[in-house]
């Protein structure tokens, strides 16, 4: 009985040691994709750009809320000295441009997301260049995407790396 304890110790000895000499062996990085992309130079850019196309769109959502504050605000100074045709007046008016600003918005936040996406997509295949590089390079085993990992060490993650070598290829491309 004792050679058995004994030799199951040993066993789950030496399984434990070759474990952690395999794991030592393995080089394991963690990237955040969207993270990388996002803190780019021609993600800044891309950001500018959609700012300054869309700030006559922005600019309209800005004046019809300033438009149905100083009409809930009649309503409250003025609501109990106005008529009843007035206060459907107002009523219809506050309605009217709620109903702008619910669909201006939702077209705004549909632009956004649609040039955020084709943005994606042309910076996608950068992504993978850039990250297949770095794997020949740095002869990765493994690379997972940082937001399926319960805890990662901080020295694994290489998406700073891609940042900077993303930013490299922008910048020989200008």
């Amino acid at each position: 009985m004792r050679f058995v304890k004994l030799g199951s110790v040993a066993l789950i000895g030496v399984s434990l040691a070759l474990a952690q000499n395999v794991a030592a062996q393995l080089k394991i990085a963690v990237v955040d994709a969207e993270t990388a992309i996002g803190q780019t130079e021609e993600a800044k850019q891309f950001l500018e750009v959609v700012q300054q196309d869309l700030a006559a769109d922005r600019e309209t959502l800005e004046t019809l809320q300033a438009e149905i504050q100083a009409l809930q605000q009649r309503v409250a100074d003025e609501g109990d000295v106005m008529s009843e045709t007035e206060r459907r007046g107002v009523a219809k008016d506050l309605e009217d441009k709620r109903l702008d600003l619910q669909f201006n918005a939702q077209k705004y936040e549909n632009e956004v997301q649609s040039r955020q996406t084709e943005f994606l997509t042309t910076m996608s295949p950068k992504f993978r260049a850039v990250l297949d590089d770095l794997i020949k390079v740095e002869r990765y085993d493994f690379v997972l995407p940082a937001r399926g990992i319960v805890f990662g060490n901080a020295r694994h993650d290489i998406t700073a790396k891609i940042t900077e070598k993303l930013n490299e290829k922008h910048a020989e491309v200008e």
